[in-house]
């Protein structure tokens, strides 16, 4: 297969031994490799090298190499973000029939979340979510749910490195605290937002789950705290839950 040349020499060559890695099967001497790509030896090594350390390709115990396990797990987000919002929008448009106010879809993007679809009410007075936006795991309802799906170490490592800024008055900044919240959400299977991200703005958020029972998603309505009802709890697990069976999800499966 022709390469594309870019202007970044090293790119195009760890593309080059990435496509090479996808024509076996099997774990690769790194013979193979320069003979696939016309790298030299010493050049080839550096770069998967590098592959090897952000997970792109993996080395056996033999010193051969194989793709790793991060481009399935990119794969399966890129195609899992398209699925999700083509199956997500007819049960969000419903959801925001019942409830009145806007409905959002996230994605996790590493320590945050990305709202990547919306619908919204006739109404004038509304809480709208921007396309592409993100925000921090711990503020928001859904985010804190995929907290709530990490272990103690994994929590304390977000912890570390985000510092859990304060957001409002709200926001969890206590990392025992949260590590309290989170688990209880999981546990009850929906989160609330509690004006933790924005003052006067309240949420309630589900997770949406693929066939494999892997979280894929999030789903939410936003509305103005004094606006917000919990009997509207119910009616976004069952969005939450009929946009995972779209996605393959079989309850009791997990």
């Amino acid at each position: 297969m022709k390469q594309t040349t870019t202007a970044i020499q090293v790119l195009d060559r760890a593309v080059a031994l990435l496509d090479a890695l996808s024509r076996y099967p099997e774990a690769v001497p790194l013979k193979f490799l320069t003979a696939d790509t016309g790298l030299h030896a010493s050049t080839a090594f550096r770069i998967l090298q590098a592959l090897v350390a952000h997970g792109f390709v993996e080395r056996s115990e033999g010193g051969n190499y194989v793709l790793g396990t991060r481009l399935l797990q990119l794969g399966h987000r890129v195609r899992a973000g398209t699925d999700v919002r083509r199956e997500a929008r007819a049960v969000m448009e419903w959801l925001r029939d019942e409830v009145e106010e806007s409905v959002n879809l996230t994605l996790r993007e590493g320590d945050e979340v990305v709202y990547v679809e919306r619908v919204m009410p006739a109404r004038s007075i509304r809480v709208e979510q921007v396309i592409g936006a993100r925000a921090p795991l711990h503020v928001t309802a859904v985010g804190k749910l995929m907290l709530g799906e990490m272990n103690d170490q994994a929590l304390l490592d977000y912890a570390a490195r985000t510092g859990l800024e304060r957001y409002t008055r709200n926001t969890l900044t206590e990392l025992d605290s949260l590590k309290r919240a989170v688990r209880q959400d999981l546990a009850q299977g929906y989160a609330l937002d509690n004006e933790e991200a924005e003052l006067g703005v309240g949420c309630i958020g589900v997770l949406i789950r693929d066939g494999g029972d892997h979280v894929v998603a999030g789903l939410s309505v936003s509305a103005p705290i004094d606006r917000r009802r919990d009997a509207w709890i119910p009616l976004v697990q069952e969005a939450g839950r009929r946009i995972s069976a779209r996605l393959g999800f079989v309850s009791g499966n997990g």
